[in-house]
């Protein structure tokens, strides 16, 4: 059923500092931008792959093309001084000097935002369980140790604080057996999603010590995969030398009566164009898995309703399900990438329109903030005063799911937390 591997882009190998300039396209870049990167790509991760800059970057475009500033980090993501205070360290050769400018810009990025690590970390038997995370009652995210980093960086990625080498930062958990038996003690939870990092960087083997116990949890109906692996290295699924034992493995997650649910993650169409995408959604596809697209709304990369309207089209013609478009999350780079709220619903709006209702699965914009993910529904005029119409999709108290309320209108906020209450309450419905 599946392919035999033949020789696409050969044996997955990684771009990073150590070998960029090596690359063609990279080298048509001026000097002072290869610089930049360096400074910069001290702070925030850099890594990439063959696929990405020869399939997807459109070089004559740079450093303005849209995929080159998904995946190269750009001077203006660091504020001025930071950036000066890590150039300097870099060129003063101190190892240590650099390190500690290093460490101080890392720990002023909100490196886990919404509570991840203060609220998040579920227990057992009075013991904090490290790599998961329970913060709505049906979904539990387990971060296995062997899929925590990508075959691509992403310079907006909220999980950059997992790339980046600092232990104090990670993330992660080799223990199944501790998942399995939280999952028992909690039959509240229908739902797993392994996430990173990707979980698709994993070989198969592994994954599927990762996969197979969860098959045993009668409580557990649904088995999702958060990756952007079908974007930056579809071979995956298609010539790496286990694309067939992965198949095989998603098909076994199927025929055991759970759904596997893959999470795909496409920042632009561009990413949906080649062939080798395309036929690795046909193989992911046959396995009975269900595919669904989510990506933020991003500066410099997809601020655009056209934009946004021709990925959902394209991921529709390929039998994929757009699920969310996510506000841009309050860590590492916000500033360079936000997009004020009221703009990104206007372009929600905007595609939204443009599409047929066989995309109009989607959800957005949605934050995930601290209490929950809430979506900017609209704007609306209520007793004189114009305002935001919001909901809650998700929450850490379900009885928050659903139920409308208002802010302040703002064409500057960024955040829930730059949101004021509307019509004179003095707070939100779920502030203390």
């Amino acid at each position: 059923m599946y392919p035999t591997p033949v020789d696409a882009y050969g044996r997955y190998e990684p771009i990073t500092l150590k070998n960029i300039r090596e690359h063609p396209g990279f080298r048509r870049l001026p000097e002072s931008l290869q610089h930049e990167l360096e400074v910069v790509a001290q702070v925030l991760p850099f890594r990439t792959n063959p696929y990405v800059l020869n399939e997807l970057v459109d070089w004559d475009r740079a450093p303005e093309d849209p995929i080159f500033q998904l995946v190269f980090p750009q001077r203006e993501m660091l504020d001025p001084k930071t950036y000066a205070r890590v150039e300097a360290a870099l060129r003063g050769g101190d190892r240590d000097v650099l390190l500690e400018e290093v460490w101080r810009a890392r720990h002023a990025m909100n490196p886990h935002p919404a509570g991840q690590l203060t609220h998040n970390v579920p227990e057992l038997d009075g013991q904090k369980l490290a790599g998961l995370q329970h913060k709505y009652a049906e979904t539990v995210l387990f971060f296995p140790a062997g899929g925590q980093t990508c075959h691509a960086y992403c310079t907006y990625c909220f999980r950059w604080a997992q790339f980046v080498g600092d232990r104090e930062l990670k993330f992660e958990s080799s223990q199944v057996d501790e998942l399995v038996r939280y999952l028992r003690a909690h039959p509240e939870v229908t739902d797993v999603l392994v996430t990173g990092g990707d979980p698709m960087v994993m070989k198969a083997k592994l994954l599927e010590r990762y996969l197979l116990p969860l098959l045993e949890v009668e409580t557990l109906r649904n088995i999702r995969i958060g990756s952007k692996s079908l974007a930056y290295w579809p071979m995956r699924f298609t010539t790496d030398a286990d694309a067939a034992e992965v198949l095989r493995l998603f098909e076994r997650v199927v025929a055991a009566g759970k759904q596997l649910a893959f999470m795909a993650h496409f920042s632009h169409p561009r990413e949906l164009e080649t062939d080798q995408l395309e036929k690795a959604v046909r193989n992911l596809l046959a396995t009975g898995a269900l595919v669904r697209t989510q990506a933020p709304l991003i500066r410099h990369v997809n601020d655009d309703a056209d934009v946004w309207a021709e990925k959902w089209r394209r991921e529709a013609r390929l039998g994929l399900v757009p699920y969310y478009m996510f506000v841009e999350r309050d860590t590492g780079p916000k500033r360079y990438f936000e997009v004020p709220l009221a703009a990104a619903q206007r372009i929600f709006a905007d595609a939204y329109r443009q599409v047929s209702g066989l995309a109009r699965t989607v959800r957005g914009p949605s934050m995930s903030a601290f209490p929950g993910k809430v979506r900017v529904v609209g704007t609306a005029e209520v007793a004189g005063e114009k305002v935001f119409v919001l909901e809650f999709l998700q929450a850490r108290d379900p009885a928050w799911v659903g139920r409308p309320f208002f802010a302040k209108f703002s064409e500057e906020a960024t955040w829930l937390d730059e949101l004021e209450p509307a019509l004179g309450e003095k707070r939100f419905f779920f502030e203390a």
